[in-house]
């Protein structure tokens, strides 16, 4: 009987090998790379991690009790929890001690760009522009980085060094068109006097973002500056367009539709600006203007003292107060605030006129005339002011002053050569033109500023305010004829 052969090794038959005992067939022929074991974090960094994502959820309580347990371990030596501890106290509003931990980060690691940013960022906020400047300039010997450019250029704006300042922020938008690096260098344009540049830099600026509404309305801002009503127009239309609210824009959409008489259109925009800024000087100035250009006076002086509670020596509101108070005829209270606003703004001419005005009004000739005379000094070139002072001077008996400041008046208006003259400003200056040719005065008749038609001291109708501009009426008697003069002055409004 034959026998049966016995398994090798002592081996049953049918036993199932393991894998290490039996290699598949992709290990045969090829040695086996088994997985390195993962590098260990250092000591001082192991929780990084951690300490950022309770700084991100703005759990600044754990990341102190993190950042004290991390300083302790590593005897301070851990850069993140030194760094993070001194973004912590800048929240909360510790700059010195916050200055400390940067500058401890830096001496840990002086290669760090962000540090050595950081140090230069709590001496800017604690106000030592110089040594911050100085700090900035080390980080970009580290990295050249838009943001080191854009906040050198700030230092120097608040150095008042604007070339530089200039020079630094161009840098800056070479390297990222960043929205506050333009903000930054149109305000130094401006402050050198240099609109069109300003302009330029915004238009730049819109065009690497087109729909940020604060960039339109400052552009509109800056058209208005230079009279084209048009652009400005357009640009605060696309503002308003982006953002509905935006008070900027409304304010300043709402004194050009204003200046073209359309006071209810106005009405509706300062509504809506209202709601968002209900406690802004000058949107309660052109609202008041604007019921001062419906003849509604009381809704209008309601409005200009709130604008001038919320703004006390803000001199247009004034100018707009003493301007209503002479049209109401109350004289001695638009002298009060024509004088308020004179001493606040004391080279306006504008104001000196009307205060002449008032002055005249308030039987004050001599002073009158000073104002007059102060107002041409301040502004020669401006016609209207020698027309206002020819009639002041004639009025008071002064036919050769008022002869000279009329040829003036006749030779500025020549040089400007204006498209559209206005014809009430011609026929006055006709009528003084043809009082001046006889010579020959009568006595003085009171200058009255009406606010509604009535009868005049000759028992003629007098014609009623337009609602926008304010005329004081010169009545003169000379060989038995009677002319009145009109003086026009215009509102002031607030376009902020």
């Amino acid at each position: 009987m034959a026998s049966k052969t016995e398994p090798a090794n002592g081996e049953e038959r049918g036993a199932i090998q393991s894998p290490e005992q039996a290699p598949n067939e992709q290990q045969k022929g090829r040695k086996v790379v088994r997985g390195t074991k993962a590098p260990e974090i250092p000591l001082f960094e192991r929780k990084n991690w951690l300490l950022h994502l309770h700084y991100v959820r703005k759990d600044y309580e754990t990341c102190k009790v993190l950042i004290q347990e991390l300083l302790n371990e590593t005897s301070g030596q851990c850069e993140y929890a030194v760094y993070t501890k001194g973004l912590i106290l800048r929240q909360e509003g510790d700059l010195n001690e916050s200055l400390r931990f940067f500058q401890q980060a830096v001496q840990l690691n002086p290669n760090n760009s962000s540090n050595v940013k950081q140090v230069a960022r709590s001496l800017f906020l604690l106000g030592s522009y110089k040594t911050a400047l100085a700090t900035y300039s080390e980080a970009e010997l580290l990295t050249q980085d838009w943001e080191v450019l854009h906040n050198k250029g700030v230092c120097y704006i608040h150095l008042k060094e604007y070339k530089e300042a200039i020079h630094t922020l161009t840098k800056a938008i070479q390297l990222s068109p960043q929205i506050v690096s333009f903000k930054e260098l149109g305000r130094s344009h401006l402050i050198l006097g240099d609109i069109h540049k300003a302009i330029e830099t915004y238009r730049k600026a819109v065009k690497h973002n087109p729909e940020d509404p604060e960039l339109l309305a400052s552009l509109g801002l800056l058209y208005l500056q230079i009279g084209s009503s048009q652009k400005a127009f357009e640009s605060l239309g696309s503002a308003l367009t982006f953002d509905p609210s935006n008070y900027k824009a409304i304010l300043a959409a709402g004194s050009i539709i204003q200046s073209h008489s359309d006071n209810d259109v106005a009405l509706s925009k300062y509504r809506i600006a209202a709601q968002t800024s209900p406690e802004s000087p000058h949107l309660w100035n052109n609202i008041g203007m604007c019921f001062y250009g419906k003849s509604k006076y009381v809704a209008a002086i309601s409005c200009l003292k709130r604008a001038t509670y919320l703004a006390p020596f803000e001199w247009k509101i004034l100018y707009n107060l003493g301007l209503l108070h002479l049209a109401m005829s109350q004289y001695a209270s638009a002298f009060h605030f024509l004088r308020s606003a004179q001493r606040l703004e004391p080279k306006s001419s504008e104001v000196l006129m009307l205060l002449g005005i008032a002055l005249a009004h308030l039987d004050d000739s001599e002073n009158a005339l000073r104002a007059y005379g102060q107002a041409v000094l301040l502004k020669p070139d401006e016609p209207l002011l020698h027309l206002n002072y020819a009639i002041a001077l004639y009025n008071n008996g002064d036919v050769k002053g008022s002869a000279v400041q009329y040829r003036k008046y006749q030779s500025r208006s020549r040089s400007l050569e204006e498209e559209d003259p206005d014809p009430e400003v011609q026929e006055v200056s006709f009528k003084l033109g043809a009082l001046l040719q006889i010579g020959e005065t009568s006595g003085k008749v009171p200058i009255p500023v009406k606010k509604e038609e009535k009868k005049g001291k000759n028992g003629e109708e007098e014609e009623e305010e337009d609602g926008e501009r304010v005329y004081s009426k010169i009545v003169r008697q000379s060989d038995g004829k009677k002319v009145t003069v009109q003086v026009k002055t215009k509102l002031k409004q607030a376009e902020k």
